[in-house]
């Protein structure tokens, strides 16, 4: 029997227009007792809907695919009674991407991965509304002699994205082997992943944990909720720090020990300290402070400087898919919410919340 494990396989779309289908599955499969012995490529591309054998091939020789608990290569031949759990990425989406010049910034790239600092505005991939001027586009030009970037697929090696307008590092695989080791990281949650935000309010701690179940609101399938029983939604889970208090806004660092679609714009309002100036979660209007007009211009010369949710992807650590050897790579705060930092900074720090 075939189960698969993964979350949200309907295709909706968020506010920027992008599909939130997961990029990559988990498969598991419990091997009938009167099964003949089949090599696992050939048995798995059968067992599982547009997953070929070559796809299979490579999962397996990333350690993708485990029986009875370990992994094993393509060759391995199935016996009864098999216990088998796969991580694949989901199959390509073959539509026409044309390959666009546009400026990215790389701070890495070799034979295998590429890591970009995506500026804020820049949708990640392809979907409705958005087929042109995205980091995918930008990346088919300028990876164009590579073959994974050839292939009609919406989303060539990706393993994790970042809302449209949401700043900073994001790595994209350039072989189906790197994809496939990538991707059994972010799954597995091995991947580490460190974010900046300017957050609403005071934070009554210096530090803590936001555990919470995440999914589609019930009114509003565009936007993410939290379900605080636990009973609905995917389990979700932000560690949070205080970097700088500033008044009657706080600049915080928040670690992702799980990767939900808006995960912390979502728990930071759940918990009473939205992110600012975030128009879906509830973040663009004034959360805390005085009833003054000045206070008002300010908070919306604010908003100007930073026209968008105040959240960067800081760095990203992982385990390189060839050499095993573990990379980190981090990225300054971006000019406008440094901008943003420097005016509370400079205007309001010293000041008493008196909320």
């Amino acid at each position: 029997m075939v189960t698969e494990e993964s979350p949200y396989n309907e295709d909706e779309l968020d506010e920027d227009g992008e599909e939130q289908q997961e990029l990559f599955e988990h498969f598991h499969i419990d091997v009938d007792k009167g099964q003949s012995m089949l090599r696992i490529d050939k048995f798995v591309s059968a067992k599982i809907q547009n997953a070929t054998r070559s796809k299979v091939q490579a999962a397996a020789d990333a350690g993708n695919i485990l029986v009875n608990g370990k992994a094993v290569k393509s060759s391995y031949r199935v016996k009864p009674n098999d216990s088998i759990s796969i991580v694949m990425p989901y199959p390509p989406r073959k539509i026409e991407i044309i390959p666009e010049n546009i400026p990215i910034n790389i701070v890495y790239e070799d034979d295998d991965l590429i890591v970009v600092n995506k500026e804020p505005g820049m949708v990640v991939h392809p979907g409705h509304g958005n087929y042109s001027g995205t980091m995918v586009n930008a990346l088919m030009y300028h990876l164009r002699d590579v073959p994974l970037f050839s292939t009609g697929d919406v989303r060539p090696g990706l393993v994790h994205r970042i809302d449209k307008n949401t700043s900073g590092i994001i790595v994209i695989a350039k072989t189906e082997h790197s994809l496939n080791y990538l991707a059994r990281q972010f799954f597995n949650r091995t991947a580490d992943r460190t974010y900046v935000a300017i957050v609403w309010g005071d934070m009554e701690e210096d530090e803590g944990t936001i555990e919470a179940n995440i999914g589609r609101g019930p009114r509003d399938r565009m936007k993410m909720f939290v379900f605080p029983d636990g009973d609905d939604g995917r389990h979700a889970v932000t560690h949070w720090r205080v970097i700088e208090r500033l008044g009657y806004v706080t600049l915080v660092e928040c670690r992702l020990e799980t990767g939900r679609t808006h995960q912390i714009r979502v728990h930071f309002e759940h918990i009473r300290h939205p992110i600012f100036n975030d128009n879906r979660y509830g973040g663009d209007t004034i959360i805390k402070g005085r009833v003054f007009t000045t206070y008002k211009q300010f908070i919306q010369h604010c908003f100007t400087l930073c026209p968008r949710h105040a959240l960067h992807a800081k760095s990203l650590g992982f385990i390189h898919p060839t050499t095993g050897k573990q990379m980190l790579f981090n990225s300054e705060l971006p000019h406008d919410m440094v901008q943003v930092v420097e005016q509370w900074r400079s205007k309001y720090a010293t000041d008493e919340p008196t909320e």
